[in-house]
């Protein structure tokens, strides 16, 4: 069924049944649904917020995030990247319809941490970022960007699908001279950041997101993130900060950069603050373990086996992901060509979960708020509705944006 663009007569409770409340974040909330049409599919339904000026809450058009993900979803078709089955626009409200996913990476981590420590299965962590690399390799072929991959927002079906999921941050990137900057003052959630970013870069590439598959390739060995700082956020100017403790955490393991194995580091806008960074920690005298001591340590903690242990290739991978140069690391396709994956393809299974005996628990959904109606608070004021060409014409002002 392919993504409708712009449905405008049926409501979406005439559509869909919505059994309950998944989550909140920044641009709406997420409900889970099911068909009041035989249709024996699950659906979850994103709803936007609606714009806010002063203490009104009016329609004011539709916001860059929205705009983005709806070009960008109606467009992408691939078996790990999450379904957009329709988008609905109802009085001032815009609702996405996407496939449902009873899982996400956050909480099967999670899962696996209570009520003990209990190691991800090694073959499972290797069918998860061949997943997630497949999917991030159509993603990037297709010039787009994901720019906020975490465990939360990368989603696996009962069958063990892995879907990369909210593509609310998302750019094209064929552009190669038009800052990637351009007014958005962060991306990535913090501990996933790569380390241009947090320099400053504004004229990143795909490398943002390989940076983060090796903070998430960590986590799901360590069940805890590689790398976990502190966000200093921007002052009263709106001037973006230098991330100090989030890349304090980062050379507290693999050590500070260096322009001889990162040229292109005497170019980044924060060089000056990272170079006072590294002379702090050298003056400490404080030695880090390196990226193969931490990898060592956490193999050891989880107590793989070694025949079931992610091993040297295991390590290579993750070294060649946080590679501090985004020129020397590895695209998603070198990624999928790695022998961590290419030494025994017939062990990489489609479905992560083969050959598991974990039963995981499904996505909570909670009935306190499962009111997918409520547009507004109490007492707002209206402003019309929106004109039908902002909905039919996402990817036109995607592309000149």
């Amino acid at each position: 069924m392919s993504p409708q663009t712009y449905a405008s007569k049926v409501r979406v409770q005439d559509r869909y049944k919505v059994v309950g409340f998944i989550s909140s974040g920044t641009y709406g909330r997420v409900y889970k649904a099911v068909s009041r049409h035989g249709d024996t599919r699950e659906f979850a339904i994103k709803k936007f917020k609606p714009d806010k000026e002063g203490e009104i809450i009016q329609y004011t058009g539709i916001s860059q995030s929205a705009c983005r993900e709806m070009a960008l979803c109606s467009e992408l078709s691939h078996p790990n990247v999450i379904h957009l089955v329709e988008i609905m626009l109802e009085e001032k409200c815009i609702f996405m319809v996407f496939e449902y996913a009873e899982h996400d990476l956050l909480q099967i981590i999670h899962h696996h941490t209570q009520p003990s420590r209990r190691a991800i299965p090694a073959q499972m962590i290797k069918s998860i970022l061949f997943q997630l690399l497949n999917g991030l390799l159509y993603l990037h072929t297709n010039w787009v960007l994901h720019r906020d991959l975490k465990p939360a927002n990368i989603m696996v079906t009962g069958e063990g699908v892995v879907k990369i999921g909210d593509l609310g941050l998302a750019r094209l990137f064929y552009k190669p001279l038009n800052s990637l900057y351009n007014g958005d003052k962060v991306v990535v959630t913090i501990w996933y950041r790569a380390p241009e970013l947090l320099l400053g870069s504004r004229h990143y590439t795909p490398a943002v997101d390989l940076w983060a598959v090796g903070c998430i390739f960590a986590e799901l060995l360590a069940l805890r993130p590689i790398f976990k700082g502190e966000e200093a956020k921007m002052d009263s100017k709106k001037t973006v900060p230098f991330q100090r403790n989030q890349m304090q955490k980062i050379v507290d393991i693999l050590g500070a950069p260096t322009k001889e194995k990162w040229p292109g580091l005497v170019s980044q806008p924060e060089y000056h603050s990272m170079q006072a960074l590294a002379a702090t920690m050298h003056s400490r005298g404080s030695k880090p373990p390196g990226l193969e001591g931490w990898y060592n340590q956490t193999i050891k903690n989880a107590g793989y086996h070694s025949s079931s242990s992610p091993g040297h290739e295991g390590f290579a991978l993750l070294s060649a992901l946080l590679e501090y140069d985004p020129s020397k690391r590895l695209t998603a396709r070198e990624a999928l060509q790695h022998p961590y994956f290419t030494s025994d393809m017939s062990r990489i299974s489609m479905n992560c979960f083969e050959g598991t005996r974990m039963d995981y628990p499904h996505r909570r959904v909670s009935q306190d708020d499962n009111d997918i109606r409520t547009a507004s608070l109490p007492g707002t004021k209206r402003s019309g509705l929106p004109d039908d060409s902002l909905i039919s014409q996402p990817a036109k002002r995607l592309k000149e944006g």
